[in-house]
Parts: structure tokens; C-alpha cells; sequence
């Protein structure tokens, strides 16, 4: 390859970067700020981990069978290793952990409570030399003001458990984050359904040693908001975290965690009977405006 087609390719791949990063980033506001009511709902027919474990197990069977059909090559004996350790902190525990709280809470306050991730992602990126610039900074201070706004002004109760719950999510899902874009990971979407693969087996192990079990009849309305986490949340859903994570820094990455919150309150005011006031719509229009800055120094270090 000379050196003209290797520039060349290497155009391909910024412009592809940057057209599929936007359209990545816009599938996360949309899909898992639906997925926290969509939870809520398969909850009603499912215990909490094993919904989460069942959920990637089936999603990551099918997105392996397809690849290896396909003739991509397994992870290997180390990326196994590395997705295993990933897939715990981001589906064991970031994904359980708000299951398990949103049998406390509603949707919309797991939601606003989650929205502390990027702050976590923030810190645990300095540690491996991805230290926010001033933009950013002002980006995440801005979107956690409009999360404690959208927090003061909702009348949701929650408990002392399912907070705490939610922050060990956010905190191990901003680390598992960080910590993946140093190691060596399967390549595209075999990363996605090793993690799903290990991820789930550590849910299931949490479900069955906790005492959960198999419901024999969950409703249809239950399973039903199963299959949407299986097929929209996971598939679509994390191959679209997985694709920004590797092309974007990691704040502009977790940055859907600010946008979500107002986006689960919406979901849940229009198909749940959730109400929403004044405070809600000033605390979402303050978290959206974080997410600008924090869009716009990216693209800044990126131009």
C-alpha cells in the first residue's frame, strides 16, 4: 500500500468517525433513555437480576452465533479475560445494580441518578491521561446542576438502598469504561457479545445465589419489554456504546447518561402516568445544554 491510498483510507475511516459518532451518540439518548421504563414494565413479570442476566444472555447468543456464521474470529484466551472483567462492571453491576433499584424507585429517578456517571467517567479517564480540558469541565458541571435540578423538582421517592445501588452502577460502569479503551478487547461487535456473554453469567450467578427464580408466567406486557431490551437496548443499544467508546473520548461518550434522565421522564410521562412540571423541563433543558459543551470541546480536540 503506498502512501497516497493509505492517507486515503485513513480519510475513510475520520469521515465514517465522524458521521457514525452522531448517529452512535443519537441511538443512546433515544434507546436507553427508553430502556429504563422498558425495565420497569418487565419487572412486573421478572426479579431483577435474572431480567438483566436472561436479557444479555439471549442478546449475546445470538449477535455470537451471527458472527461466527459470519466467519469472525473468537476472542482470544486474553480478550476473554479482558471482556469478562468489562462485562461484569458494565452489565454485572451497572446493569443489575439499576435493575435492582428500579424495583424501589421509578424509572425517571434511576435515570437522573445514573446521569452522575459522566462525572466518574471524567475522573476515572485522568487516571489514563484523558484529563478534561476547561470546556468539559464546565460541560459536566453544568449537566450535574441540571440533574440535581431535574431532582429537586420531581416528587419520585426513592431509598436510601436503591441510591446507593445507583451509584455503585455509575461508578462501576464509568470505570469498566475507562479501563476497556486501555486493554486489549475483541475486535467490533465480538466485543459486544463476549461482554454481554460474561456479563450475564455474572448476573445469572447474582439472581440464582440471591435467591431469585424463573418466573413460570410472567405477563405478556413483561415479556414483551424483555424482547425490546434484547433486540433494542442490548443489540442495537451497547453495539452503539461500544462504537462511540472506541472513537470518542470517554466524556463525550457517557455523555448520553445527562440526556437520558429527560428522556426516561418523557417515556414515563407518556406511557406510564408520570407527571412532569415546570422544574423537570428547566432541569432538562440545563442538562442538555452540559451535553452542547461537552460536544463542542470534542470536536474542538478533534478538528
Amino acid at each position: 500500500m503506498n502512501d497516497a491510498t493509505a492517507h486515503g483510507t485513513a480519510t475513510a475511516a475520520v469521515d465514517r468517525s465522524r458521521l457514525l459518532v452522531p448517529l452512535g451518540l443519537l441511538a443512546l439518548y433515544v434507546i436507553w433513555g427508553s430502556t429504563y421504563l422498558a425495565i420497569r414494565f418487565a419487572l412486573e413479570g421478572w426479579p431483577p437480576f435474572l431480567l438483566a442476566g436472561v436479557r444479555f444472555l439471549i442478546a449475546g447468543v445470538l449477535l455470537f452465533g451471527f458472527l461466527r456464521l459470519r466467519g469472525m474470529a473468537p476472542p482470544t484466551p486474553r480478550q476473554w479475560r479482558n471482556a469478562a472483567f468489562v462485562g461484569v462492571l458494565l452489565l454485572g453491576l451497572g446493569n443489575g445494580l439499576v435493575c435492582f433499584a428500579e424495583e424501589r424507585v421509578s424509572s425517571g429517578i434511576a435515570a437522573v441518578a445514573v446521569a452522575s456517571m459522566p462525572l466518574f467517567a471524567a475522573l476515572f479517564g485522568s487516571w489514563y491521561g484523558h484529563r478534561p480540558n476547561r470546556l468539559e469541565l464546565l460541560g459536566l458541571a453544568i449537566g450535574f446542576a441540571g440533574v440535581v435540578v431535574l431532582n429537586l423538582g420531581s416528587d419520585l421517592a426513592g431509598s436510601r438502598l436503591a441510591a446507593f445501588a445507583l451509584l455503585v452502577a455509575a461508578a462501576a460502569w464509568a470505570f469498566g469504561s475507562a479501563w476497556s479503551k486501555q486493554q486489549d478487547m475483541p475486535a467490533g461487535p465480538m466485543n459486544t457479545a463476549a461482554q454481554m456473554l460474561c456479563g450475564s453469567a455474572s448476573l445469572l450467578l447474582m439472581g440464582f445465589g440471591g435467591g431469585e427464580r424463573l418466573p413460570a408466567h410472567p405477563a405478556l406486557h413483561a415479556n414483551l419489554a424483555l424482547a425490546y431490551l434484547v433486540v433494542v437496548g442490548s443489540l442495537i443499544g451497547f453495539s452503539a456504546y461500544l462504537y462511540v467508546l472506541r472513537h470518542a473520548r470517554p466524556v463525550l461518550a457517557t455523555s448520553y447518561a445527562y440526556v437520558n434522565p429527560p428522556v426516561a421522564v418523557l417515556f414515563g410521562m407518556l406511557l406510564a402516568g408520570e407527571r412532569i412540571g415546570l422544574p423537570e423541563i428547566a432541569g432538562m433543558a440545563i442538562i442538555l445544554l452540559g451535553v452542547a459543551a461537552i460536544t463542542l470541546a470534542n470536536q474542538r480536540r478533534t478538528a
